[in-house]
């Protein structure tokens, strides 16, 4: 029971309030890029080309260690590459969720 209460916690907390959360629930500390993050995945260096305004540029990187760098069109939330070491779910949430956080403003 605290086990799927803590997963559904980790799901929806910031970076900040998940530290906060795994104190509270005695749970081991998690180790994760600083940045907007969803579940166990980070993204942090985020960067919108000039050519390419729809586009995302953005560093991930997991609870494992493993890093990769994503490029998000917000357009329809798909991510390039398909295939990488972070896991993909958690990937296109973190890429969405910053879409709508720097959303495009019209020229």
């Amino acid at each position: 029971m605290l086990a799927v209460l803590t997963a559904a916690l980790l799901a929806t907390l910031t970076l900040t309030t998940l530290t906060l959360a795994t104190l509270t629930l005695g749970a081991p500390p998690a180790v994760a890029a600083p940045g907007l993050c969803v579940g166990p995945v980070c993204g942090d260096q985020f960067s919108r080309p000039a050519a390419y305004p729809w586009q995302l540029r953005l560093r991930l990187q997991d609870q494992l260690g493993h890093r990769e760098r994503l490029v998000v069109d917000c357009r329809d939330g798909s991510i390039s590459p398909l295939a990488g070491p972070v896991e993909r779910g958690y990937a296109a949430a973190v890429g969405r969720k910053a879409c709508r956080m720097a959303p495009l403003t019209p020229p």
